[in-house]
């Protein structure tokens, strides 16, 4: 049975991110007028980001109910439930503290010495919701300029960047929450920033068909370049402070992964609507429209003088939507371990599967940057295998004494 549920993970995450990539990287070329006479460019961001996150909200939902204890209540399904005491040994320390045992959405709990959690409900939940408004800030912030990088470097490029996203983890992790790393992580991060440069030095190919900022040889200026890859930076530093505040959020509340799902997909909507609806004036990346209308009527308006722009949209958002729930299917059944090696296996299809639908061409450079950038993220999944199995064997050693007395 194990065995079958991993088969359906892997097939599930393959096929709704392989097909969510085809979508993404289809949205970010023109599409044909219904006249037939000229071809634009889908420039709203917001709205693709808005119905993503609506699905995907849509989504989690119906897994916690349909996963969910019967007889639980509303805040405990949605991950609200205030810490409660629930058991004392009665033992004293020196500072006057005892040990004891919480339970915060099902999941227990020490508290820390002298530090008892709060059980002021409502300045739990407004933390916690606070914490979720701050991933769906970052997540809202950092989409445009991932859509906006496309218009000046490749797909292949462009995933070849998001699979780096442990350097501006790193960085977030330190600047944010003053966290350090282990040795072979600067080594990571030094063979992935290698990688990154030699793919980028050594590629000629234009993003687009519709980009006519190019070089006479038909090649991408290097200043465009350097625009898109700094789009793609400002990317990245946001996905980072996006997982290292869910990894705050998960040690400090130990809410579920569909749980926070559910509350920044649905924040996210909210923040993207909001800003959607507003008659704002032009905004580089942020709000591309022209005129001082909303985002959301310009998109609207684009669909309907573009009917072909809906197909790559509906798929894009719900093989996300799909997608996120095979990722946390994976983690909840086999572990962080086993779900960072079908991402970086699958970033791999990803980039070959662009380079043969939409005919991208990559030079014997560009395949050697992308191998040293992936022989980084290898490093990093082998000794994260090394340290689980470890843990393992520590618990397993645990256990036959425990069976022995």
């Amino acid at each position: 049975m194990s065995l079958l549920r991993l088969g359906l993970c892997i097939t599930g995450v393959y096929a709704m991110f392989l097909l969510w990539a085809i979508a993404q990287e289809r949205l970010s070329v023109p599409f044909q007028s219904i006249d037939g006479q000229s071809t634009h460019k889908f420039k709203s961001a917001l709205f693709i980001g808005t119905c993503q996150s609506f699905l995907s909200s849509l989504s989690a939902i119906s897994y916690i109910y349909m996963r969910g204890k019967p007889g639980s209540s509303f805040s405990s399904l949605l991950g609200l439930d205030v810490p409660t005491p629930v058991q004392s040994n009665g033992s004293s320390k020196a500072n006057g503290s005892s040990n004891t045992k919480v339970f915060i959405n099902g999941h227990s709990q020490e508290s820390r010495q002298g530090h008892p959690p709060s059980t002021d409900g409502l300045s739990y939940r407004k933390r916690l919701l606070l914490s979720y408004l701050q991933c769906s800030s970052f997540i809202a912030l950092a989409a445009p300029f991932g859509f906006a990088a496309l218009s000046y470097i490749t797909y292949p490029t462009m995933v070849l960047g998001k699979s780096c996203k442990l350097v501006p983890v790193m960085l977030m992790n330190f600047l944010l929450y003053r966290r350090k790393f282990a040795p072979h992580k600067y080594l990571v991060v030094a063979l992935v920033t290698t990688g990154i440069s030699v793919f980028m030095f050594f590629g000629n190919e234009k993003p687009s068909k519709a980009t006519s900022n190019k070089t006479s040889d038909g090649a991408q200026s290097p200043y465009l370049q350097l625009i898109g890859i700094a789009y793609l930076l400002v990317n990245l530093i946001l996905d980072g402070a996006v997982n290292s505040t869910q990894d705050e959020i998960f040690s400090k509340y130990k809410v579920s992964g569909q749980q926070m799902m559910f509350w920044i997909n649905a924040f996210c909507t909210v923040l993207t609507t909001a800003l959607g609806m507003l008659p704002l004036p032009h905004i580089p990346v942020l709000h591309p429209s022209s005129s001082a209308q909303s985002e959301f009527s310009s998109a609207l308006e684009f669909i309907k003088s573009h009917p072909s722009v809906v197909v790559p949209l509906v798929q894009f958002s719900l093989t996300g939507a799909l997608g996120q729930l095979f990722i946390f299917e994976t983690l909840q059944h086999f572990g962080s371990l086993t779900l960072v090696t079908i991402t970086l296996t699958r970033k791999m299809f990803t980039m070959i599967l662009s380079v043969v639908v939409y005919n991208h061409k990559l030079t014997i450079g560009q395949w050697l940057g992308a191998a040293i950038v992936f022989a980084g993220i290898s490093i990093e999944a082998f000794v994260k295998r090394k340290d689980v199995h470890a843990k393992q064997v520590v618990l397993e050693k645990e256990k036959a004494k425990i069976k022995s007395l």
